[in-house]
């Protein structure tokens, strides 16, 4: 029996109530663009494998639960909330909590970092910066035939806001700690932007945590503008339990002369699927996309990346890596489009994954459609277990084979590690992921859940 009918006759008695919770204290902005949004997510509805870039991941369990609470925390849950802190030592940021998609003090929860360089909530942003809001909002996220992405833009009330003005630099990075916590299951909705001017610098980690044992749905989109010049730097940690489910849509527009990058890296979670998009809209850009994933149980992991070289002169990397055992199951979809006019490209894709079981499945689509002459562009696929020449190698060093093994998968992941830029995480990083390949984590970190 086809499970969507229902998930969309819920989201429908939703919608048609929105006149009380959804639309309170909900900005102009926002609410101008929801009820076309809706007719469009009724139109594409909910994913299915039937769908090209959802082919191999199947949203039915996460949809399935009958979620009873959408929308925004009472106080208390704030001040809870607000006592998780996070186990990265020596990690110098400027650290904010999300709750469930909301920021706390809503409408008034928007600050200036020195340097000046503002972070806070969506709805607050609105309010204080109208014209840089209508300018960006809704104007990077595509739907891509993804009924999700409309779904967010109808239903989603708050979310983080990050401004850099035209030059300014942050020194130091902006940590997210995006928590999920409640006494009933949730289906949480945020929307983020991401606004970096002419000439300006900005780094932001995400921390994704879910700290109590319900069920959790995450829909979340983000749109992220790279002005001339600058630079931004996006890495996702994602550490939630096997009851959660996280589905995550990130727009990276770059103008000429920018550089941006993503790193994905997933510890734990029991379905996720990351979708990024880059569009490379001017000379000279460049962008890098990364992911990093570890599934054992009955996780499931999706990449997918898209890179739109528009223009000339221009650069990609796509760099992605899993490591799957037990039944777990992972999937890649990549694509690079290069354009007609994108002459003298430089674009590649690579995806590499290691299989620890019989039963542990990965599957990958490496995909480039090239409309110029003058490119260089690669793509790649692996998929297997262990190298036994490297093993052979170490085992006759006098290196036994469970600490060979390690050694091996360790190194394989650190490929992806090594580019998170921020020293004090990447080695918090490296240690969680050899926890992880030990056997040692099976919990996700500063969570009092053991999964099964």
């Amino acid at each position: 029996m086809d499970y969507r009918p229902e998930v969309i006759s819920r989201l429908t008695d939703l919608w048609e109530g929105r006149n009380t919770e959804l639309l309170k204290g909900s900005p102009e902005i926002f609410d101008r663009f929801r009820p076309e949004a809706f007719d469009e997510f009724l139109r594409l509805g909910i994913p299915d494998r039937k769908n090209e870039a959802y082919k191999y991941t199947n949203l039915e369990k996460s949809f399935s639960y009958k979620y009873e609470k959408y929308f925004s925390p009472k106080p208390d849950d704030f001040r809870q909330a607000e006592k998780f802190h996070c186990e990265v030592e020596d990690l110098d940021v400027w650290n904010m909590v999300l709750l469930n998609g909301f920021f706390p003090r809503g409408d008034e929860g928007l600050a200036m970092l020195p340097g000046g360089i503002w972070v806070g909530s969506m709805r607050a942003a609105a309010k204080q910066f109208p014209s840089l809001v209508e300018k960006h909002y809704n104007k990077y996220a595509r739907n891509e035939n993804d009924g999700l992405v409309p779904l967010n833009t109808a239903l989603a009330t708050d979310g983080l806001f990050l401004y850099a003005p035209k030059g300014t630099v942050n020194t130091k990075p902006i940590q997210i700690v995006n928590l999920l916590q409640s006494t009933q299951d949730i289906f949480a909705q945020d929307r983020n932007l991401v606004v970096v001017e002419d000439g300006a610098q900005m780094s932001l980690l995400v921390c994704d945590h879910a700290i109590s044992p319900q069920h959790y749905l995450t829909n979340t989109v983000t749109e992220v503008y790279v002005g001339r010049n600058s630079r931004f730097e996006i890495i996702r940690v994602q550490n939630q339990h096997n009851d959660s489910g996280k589905v995550t849509h990130t727009f990276i527009h770059q103008e000429r002369d920018s550089y941006a990058s993503s790193n994905n890296v997933t510890l734990h979670g029991g379905l996720v699927r990351n979708a990024t998009w880059h569009s490379l809209n001017g000379e000279n850009a460049e962008t890098h996309s990364y992911g990093l994933f570890l599934a054992d149980k009955h996780q499931h992991v999706a990449n997918f990346v898209k890179v739109d070289h528009v223009f000339p002169n221009c650069n990609s990397t796509q760099l992605f890596k899993g490591v799957l055992d037990d039944n777990a199951s992972g999937a890649f979809n990549g694509r690079i489009m290069v354009h007609k006019d994108a002459q003298k490209t430089n674009a590649f894709q690579s995806s590499n994954s290691i299989i620890l079981s019989d039963t542990a499945r990965m599957d990958t689509k490496p995909q480039l459609e090239i409309y110029a002459d003058d490119v260089k562009c690669s793509h790649g696929a692996t998929v297997g277990q262990l190298d036994e020449n490297a093993l052979f190698y170490l085992r006759s060093r006098g290196i036994d084979a469970r600490e060979a093994k390690l050694m091996l998968m360790f190194g394989f992941a650190h490929d992806v590690i090594k580019n998170i830029p921020i020293e004090a995480l990447r080695e918090r990083i490296d240690n969680l992921v050899l926890q992880r390949l030990r056997g040692e984590l099976s919990r996700c970190a500063s969570c009092a859940i053991q999964c099964n």
